[in-house]
């Protein structure tokens, strides 16, 4: 059975020590969805929402959020992140809008993170954005799609 990483022998939490782990390189992309009514989704592609541009903010919010995760997960390690790209793709079949996050790193732990981070704060950014013009949004299947590197290997999700 897998041990947690994150609890001490005494069940204490406490932060993993990666010094000994080298660097490597390191991706992860994750990816949610932001389903809204049809009137919502047109009034953001036809960029008629009244707080401005909904998927420039949502991406650049992302963005600033991975950056940032180490301050907003206790235990999470920060990185020095060679780039991280949020994507929002407007989806008529949900109605609603896609977000892909990639992070990446060489470094001694993963991106994954930062990823979700990114994912679960232009989610957030999306519902606060248009919210005036709906509050019955829902951010769903915020999920990790890949990760690549490290000692555990490689994962693809395809859920």
């Amino acid at each position: 059975m897998p041990k947690l990483t994150h609890i001490d022998e005494h069940g204490r939490a406490k932060m993993v020590d990666v010094g000994a782990k080298p660097d490597t390189e390191r991706v992860a992309i994750a990816r949610g969805e932001v389903h809204m009514k049809r009137e919502t989704f047109d009034l953001i592609r036809a960029g008629q929402i009244k707080k401005g541009d909904v998927l420039t903010v949502a991406q650049i919010a992302g963005i600033s959020a991975a950056k940032r995760t180490s301050d907003l997960i206790p235990l999470c390690h920060p990185h020095f992140l060679s780039s991280v790209d949020v994507s929002l793709t407007l989806d008529e079949s949900i109605p609603g809008v896609v977000i892909t996050a990639t992070a990446r790193t060489a470094g001694k732990t993963g991106v994954e993170m930062e990823s979700l981070t990114a994912v679960s704060i232009a989610a957030l950014t999306i519902y606060d954005m248009a919210k005036a013009a709906e509050k019955t949004m829902r951010i769903q299947n915020i999920r990790l799609i890949e990760k690549h590197g490290g000692q555990s290997g490689d994962v693809v999700n395809n859920m």
